[in-house]
């Protein structure tokens, strides 16, 4: 749903026409200073090490090193020694030292999902000691939600099923509900307001509102003002965004974590992606959920109390905050000065600055979000993302910041910097290949070892590459009450070839996409600031064509070159045609239609899904998986 029909939707005289200065709801103020930190010499750097944080720390992080230089040795090593046997060219040079940046993050990659595999399979997953059933708050939490121009209606849905969930739980006196408005369309905030008076009617939690008149440094200065205004009556604060659901049990084993660890500043959920309608949207959920779990457990484990943020489905103590997480200005001219827009990983070094642990922990279900409808839709997010990321390049060196900070920074770069190293080192090997005799008539020579040093190197990027899904289905399949959740062997089955084939098909235009958005950054262009959209129709074929001009006219130049080494089709081909038919494939997987039936038919489906069901399609009651938190309740369609 894009901004101007949100807007007419909601351009009714259902919704009173009341002044922005009457749309207030609130409690006593309770200022709590938060100074502005320096990224400078003069920074103030606390020497305290977090006792939460593992004993064995420094093992743990050994063993990623070692995992990750053995695994970008060995797919380095053949392309070196014959190329250093035939002597060095300088394009071979570049090629080989891009093949090495991208295969060291890859290989780290596999390792983290290899440790988070081991962990799960040992059980051992539970850093932070989650109780079977986490006791009643001592302390007050506020739940916050900013929204920017979003659908009132499905927002205040949200909050009043959390809502509703700790009310059964008999906990809605411990939290506060606080919906935070960067709206600005005049009609949109106005149904806000009307809808938040009918969540305040029915809410069990004590529920305000207030709307901002000048957005000023977006989600970040729009959970500062809050912190200090409000700040100084709440322990802790559980931050969402406006697609976020989080179950009343998360909530709660939240809160006892931090209460019963005061040095914890910030601990981090892995949230599940739900609701996803069309083919896109119904792959990244279904990836995640089977997936992501294998990633987040060994991304818990290495990372102990310098852990990352991701911004929402969070609790974040709230005076550790407000004394050490004050952004800056960045300084020069935007895309890379200004205020910090990929704030969370910032918050989270500053955090970490100031003595307070962060932690991420897989043990917890029962935290949800959504994802874009489209990958048009998709990239537009990344692209703002990308431009956050790359301010990171003027707070990296930041004084005092744990190394681990550091290493969180500069993994967030290079999910974006991969794209033009990958379609550098493509370039170049084209460029390479082509200048040498073409061998289509030997077609088979390029299956010989010492014809083609990338072959064995690329098969074993590409184990590296497909093993963390492998590990995630290894996982549910090898467990019956996994494997019943998924709906059985052949569900699962086809949920992975189905999901593995739409990421091979998107990766190339990934590549190209992100590529453009560093492009843009580095020469100035700024995101801007756009509302979300998380549901809508699916794409037209002229806006199709409109946003994958780029990677068509790269699949074309790809083609072109291929006319003078038709030999090399069977290794770019995975590369080539989906660029060539980016538009059809992003029209075509944002179909709503396409994505019920894939639901229907047993293709990429969830045990949420399944449990919402209520049935799985191979008869009998759906056991849900076995994590902390889950509850189906809140997974229910809008």
């Amino acid at each position: 749903m894009d901004m101007s029909n949100l807007a007419v939707q909601y351009d009714s005289g259902s919704y009173a026409a009341r002044s922005s200065s009457e749309r207030e709801h609130l409690p006593a103020p309770a200022p709590l200073a938060m100074p502005i930190q320096s990224l400078g010499a003069d920074a103030a750097v606390a020497a305290a090490t977090p006792v939460s944080g593992p004993s064995d720390i420094a093992k743990r992080r050994a063993i990623l090193t070692t995992g990750t230089l053995v695994l970008t040795a060995l797919a380095c090593w053949t392309p070196i020694r014959l190329y250093a046997a035939e002597g060095f060219m300088l394009l071979e040079v570049i090629g080989l030292t891009l093949f090495m940046t991208l295969i060291a993050a890859i290989s780290c990659w596999f390792t983290n999902a290899a440790i988070g595999l081991a962990v799960l399979l040992r059980g051992a997953n539970d850093e932070l000691a989650f109780s079977a059933r986490p006791p009643l708050p001592r302390t007050r939490t506020a739940l916050l939600m900013p929204v920017y121009n979003e659908d009132p209606r499905a927002t205040m849905d949200r909050l009043a099923r959390m809502d509703a969930d700790l009310a059964r739980l008999g906990a809605a006196r411990s939290f506060d509900i606080f919906v935070l408005s960067d709206t600005t369309s005049e009609a949109v905030a106005a149904a806000e307001w009307a809808e938040f008076n009918l969540l305040r009617n029915r809410s069990r939690c004590r529920a305000y509102y207030r709307r901002r008149s000048q957005n000023t440094e977006r989600k970040s200065g729009n959970i500062a003002d809050w912190v200090r205004r409000f700040g100084g009556a709440y322990e802790s604060m559980i931050i969402l965004d406006a697609d976020s659901v989080m179950a009343g049990e998360t909530l709660l084993h939240l809160v006892d974590a931090m209460e019963r660890q005061p040095d914890i500043g910030l601990i981090q959920t892995t949230p599940t992606v739900i609701n996803a309608e069309s083919l896109f949207a119904r792959a990244q959920q279904f990836g995640v959920r089977l997936y992501g779990r294998v990633a987040s457990a060994g991304l818990a484990w290495w990372s102990g109390s310098e852990a990352s943020y991701w911004g929402h489905n969070a609790i974040v103590r709230v005076r550790a905050f407000a004394q050490c997480a004050g952004l800056p200005h960045l300084p020069g001219r935007k895309p890379f000065g200004g205020h910090v827009m990929s704030h969370d990983v910032v918050e989270a070094g500053l955090l970490r600055r100031g003595g307070w642990g962060v932690h991420v922990t897989a043990a917890l279900g029962g935290s949800y979000e959504e994802t874009p409808p489209s990958l048009l839709e998709f990239m537009k997010r990344e692209r703002r993302w990308c431009q956050g990321n790359m301010q990171h390049f003027g707070v990296i060196g930041a004084r005092g910041l744990h190394s681990m900070s550091r290493f969180q920074m500069g993994v967030g770069l290079m999910a974006y910097i991969a794209s033009p190293l990958w379609l550098a080192s493509l370039v170049v090997g084209m460029v390479i290949q082509v200048s040498n005799r073409p061998t289509w008539y030997g077609f088979w020579d390029l299956f010989r070892f010492d014809y083609n040093p990338f072959m064995w190197a690329t098969l074993l990027t590409t184990l590296m590459l497909l093993g963390p899904k492998l590990m995630g289905w290894g996982l549910a399949f090898f467990s019956k009450a996994e494997r019943d959740a998924f709906g059985g062997r052949r569900m699962l089955a086809k949920g992975l070839v189905s999901e593995m084939a739409l990421s091979a098909i998107t990766a190339p235009i990934y590549m190209i996409g992100n590529t453009r958005a560093v492009y843009e950054i580095l020469t100035g262009r700024d995101a801007g600031w756009t509302a979300q959209v998380r549901d809508g129709e699916a794409l037209s074929r002229a806006d199709a064509v409109k946003g994958y001009r780029n990677e068509t006219f790269a699949g074309l130049f790809c083609t072109l070159a291929l006319i003078l080494r038709p030999d090399l089709l069977l290794w770019v081909w995975p590369i080539v045609v989906p660029m060539l038919l980016s538009a059809p494939i992003a029209a075509w997987t944002s179909r709503i239609d396409l994505g019920r039936k894939a639901r229907e038919r047993g293709f990429m489906v969830t045990p949420e899904e399944l449990a919402e069901m209520g049935v799985s399609p191979r008869g009998g009651e759906v056991v849900m998986l076995p994590v902390r938190g889950a509850n189906p309740a809140l997974m229910a369609a809008e």
